[in-house]
C-alpha cells in the first residue's frame, strides 16, 4: 500500500476474477489518424502482462481524443493491433462499452484472458464536456449508464491512468466506490516518483519552468514556493519572457505582440507578485537569442527593445542555470528553453536538457515538448523518470486535490 493509503497490485489477488482496468493509452496521431507514438502503450504493458500471467480475465477501458480534441477521436482498434504486439498475446476487441455484446463478452471471459472495449469517450458520461457541465459527483457517478450496467459484472477495479488523474469521468472515480481497488504499476510508478518532488525533495530542488503553457508554469509557482518545496525556479521560453515583462522590460514589438496574440499578458501581474514575494528563488534570462532576418543574434536584456522576436535564451543564461542544475539533488523539468525545433535556436534547450541528463540529481520532466526534445537530444535514458501526465502531472505538483486519488484512497 502507497503513503497516500492507496492500494497496489500487491494488495489484491487477481487469479480467476474479473478485473477491470482503466488505462491511458491515448496517443499522438499523425495527419491520417495513425497511432505515430506508442510510448503510453508500452508503458501500460507490464500491469497488463502481469493481470493475465496471474490468471485474471482482463476488460480494458481506456479513451483517445475527447470532442473537445476530436481529430483524435477514432476507434481503438489499432491500439488492440500495439498492445498484441507488445505483450505478444491476443487482445479481443469489441465496438462496443456497456451494451449486450461488452456484458456478454466480459461474462464469458476464462483465466488469463484480455478484451478491449471500444474508445470510452463514445459515452457522453466519458467526456470531459459532461464532466465540465453536468458536474456529477463520485457518488452521483455511480447511477451513470456505464457504472450500473458493468459494475455487476467486475470482481476488481485497478487504475492505470495516472495521466487521467485529474478527471472526474465514471471509469475514474465511480467504479473505486464500488469496487474493491487500487492501482497498476505505472500509477504506482508516477506517484512513488513525483511524490519525491513535491513532498519528499532531496535539497537543494530545482524548478526548471518554460515552454509555451504559461498556466502549467503558474499553477505551480506559488505552492511549490510557499510550501518550500522548490528551493529555486528557473524560468525560459515564454515563461521567462512574462518573467521579464514583469521586470518592467520592454521585449520588443513582436515579442509584446506574440504575448498578447497568445493572451499571455494577463500572467504578468501574477509575475509580479511572485516576484515581490519570492524574488531571490525566481531566476529569468539575462540574455536571450532573438530572430535577426533568419540568423540567431545573442543581446542583454538591457537591449530587449531590439526588433526580433526572441526564440531562445542566451549563453550568460545557460552557463548560470547549468551552475545551478549541477548543485541540485532533485530537478522537474516542464517546457523547453526556446524554438528548439528551428535550426539556430536549439542550443539553451539543448544545453540546458544535457546538463539535467548529465546531472546525479532525481530527474522529472513531463511535457510532450519537453519529452520530446529529451529524445531529440538523447537524454531520455538519462532521466530518472519521465512522466506520462500531462495536466495531472502539473496539478499534482501544484499540491491540488485530484479527483481519482481521492476516490482510490483506501479502497480495496
Amino acid at each position: 500500500m502507497l503513503s497516500e493509503g492507496i492500494s497496489t497490485l500487491d494488495d489484491l489477488n487477481v487469479k480467476g476474477k474479473v478485473v477491470f482496468v482503466r488505462c491511458d493509452i491515448n496517443c499522438p496521431l499523425d495527419q491520417d489518424k495513425r497511432i505515430k507514438d506508442t510510448t503510453r502503450i508500452r508503458r501500460s504493458i507490464p500491469t497488463l502482462k502481469e493481470l493475465f500471467e496471474e490468471g485474471a480475465k482482463v476488460v480494458i477501458f481506456a479513451h483517445q481524443g475527447d470532442p473537445l480534441d476530436y481529430q483524435n477521436f477514432i476507434s481503438l482498434e489499432e491500439h488492440r493491433d500495439y498492445l498484441e504486439k507488445f505483450l505478444k498475446k491476443k487482445v479481443e476487441f469489441i465496438e462496443d462499452i456497456a451494451g449486450p455484446i461488452a456484458q456478454e463478452k466480459i461474462k464469458k471471459l476464462k483465466e488469463g484472458e484480455i478484451l478491449l472495449l471500444e474508445n470510452i469517450r463514445l459515452y457522453t458520461e466519458e467526456t470531459i464536456i459532461f464532466e465540465e457541465e453536468v458536474k456529477l459527483t463520485a457518488e452521483e457517478q455511480c447511477e451513470t449508464y456505464l457504472i450500473s450496467k458493468l459494475s455487476p459484472l467486475a470482481d476488481l477495479y485497478l487504475c492505470d491512468a495516472f495521466a487521467c488523474v485529474h478527471r472526474s469521468e465514471p471509469s475514474l472515480v465511480a467504479f473505486p466506490r464500488i469496487l474493491p481497488s487500487a492501482v497498476g504499476r505505472l500509477f504506482q510508478e508516477e506517484l512513488t516518483a513525483l511524490s519525491k518532488v513535491r513532498t519528499f525533495p532531496q535539497k537543494p530542488c530545482l524548478y526548471l519552468l518554460g515552454g509555451a503553457k504559461i498556466l502549467d508554469a503558474f499553477r505551480m509557482m506559488d505552492h511549490v514556493l510557499k510550501d518550500n518545496y522548490a528551493d529555486r525556479i528557473l524560468t525560459f521560453g515564454l515563461v521567462g519572457n512574462v518573467m521579464l515583462k514583469a521586470k518592467g522590460y520592454d521585449l520588443g514589438k513582436l515579442s509584446e505582440e506574440l504575448l498578447k496574440r497568445k493572451n499571455l499578458l494577463l500572467y504578468v501581474e501574477k509575475a509580479k507578485q511572485i516576484l515581490k514575494i519570492y524574488g531571490q528563488k525566481v531566476s529569468y534570462p539575462q540574455d536571450v537569442a532573438i530572430d535577426d532576418n533568419g540568423r540567431r543574434k545573442e543581446i542583454t536584456i538591457s537591449s530587449l527593445s531590439a526588433d526580433g522576436l526572441i526564440l531562445d535564451i542566451g549563453e550568460e543564461t545557460i552557463s548560470e542555470y547549468s551552475q545551478q542544475i549541477g548543485k541540485a539533488k532533485t530537478i522537474f523539468m516542464n517546457g523547453p528553453a526556446g524554438m528548439y525545433e528551428r535550426e539556430g535556436f536549439s542550443l539553451g534547450t539543448e544545453k540546458i536538457w544535457k546538463e539535467v541528463g548529465n546531472s546525479s540529481a532525481f530527474s522529472v520532466i513531463g511535457g510532450g515538448d519537453t519529452i520530446a526534445a529529451a529524445g531529440k537530444f538523447g537524454i531520455k535514458g538519462k532521466i530518472s523518470h519521465i512522466s506520462t501526465a500531462g495536466g495531472g502531472l502539473i496539478r499534482f505538483l501544484a499540491g491540488e486535490t485530484l479527483p481519482v486519488i481521492e476516490a482510490l484512497k483506501n479502497r480495496i
